[in-house]
């Protein structure tokens, strides 16, 4: 009877410390957990001293949570510049040198067959100023897909023409943010889905 107690309180013993070397287990998995994630917290605000050295919390917003809008401000940019066009042979090759910068061989590829048509010497000579108007951009940022729609205006000496303007393409994250593409991205595989007038009004010239 005896040697049975015993046994009984040898199980009992060894449940009870096997239930709570679990607890403490689990414990301290919690406390891990809760510790790393308090850690990555932390890492995204910085304190920043004022001339009385108060601190300032700042937070760090995850990049993920502003891309999509950051995709939208790359293709407009880009759009500006391509499009935004005056009679300056300077202006002309500045506006391209820095949309070039956001945009891939197929950028190159749209200027160059604009160039060898003749369309840049025509606004030269007809002293044309071209502007653009963004009327929305479509991004899909799980697909990195966008589609622009806008709509150009040509202002020549004897007449004003609007067209619209609605491209396609992709984009593509760089590992690098440069000054001159400050969002890090790149647009590829783009191209004109439609360029047509749709108002031509001529001027009176006395």
């Amino acid at each position: 009877m005896i040697i049975k107690n015993i046994e009984s309180k040898i199980r009992l013993a060894s449940w009870v410390a096997i239930s709570s070397m679990i607890v403490c287990i689990i414990i301290s998995l919690g406390v891990s957990i809760l510790a790393y994630k308090q850690i990555l917290q932390a890492r995204k605000s910085v304190y920043i001293l004022d001339q009385n050295s108060t601190p300032y919390q700042a937070n760090q917003l995850d990049l993920s949570v502003n891309r999509p809008l950051e995709y939208r401000t790359h293709v407009n940019l880009f759009h500006m510049l391509f499009f935004t066009l005056a009679p300056d042979e300077k202006f002309i090759e500045y506006q391209m040198k820095k949309a070039m910068y956001l945009i891939d061989e197929t950028g190159a590829l749209q200027y160059n067959n604009l160039r060898e048509k003749g369309f840049f010497n025509s606004i030269l000579s007809s002293s044309a100023v071209l502007t653009i108007q963004t009327d929305s951009i479509y991004v899909d940022p799980e697909k990195k897909y966008f589609r622009y729609y806008g709509k150009q205006t040509i202002d020549r000496r004897s007449s004003t023409v609007i067209r619209t303007i609605i491209t396609e393409g992709y984009l593509h994250d760089l590992k690098l943010r440069t000054e001159n593409n400050g969002h890090g991205v790149l647009i590829t595989k783009w191209k004109t889905i439609e360029n047509k007038d749709i108002s031509n009004v001529q001027k009176n010239n006395i």
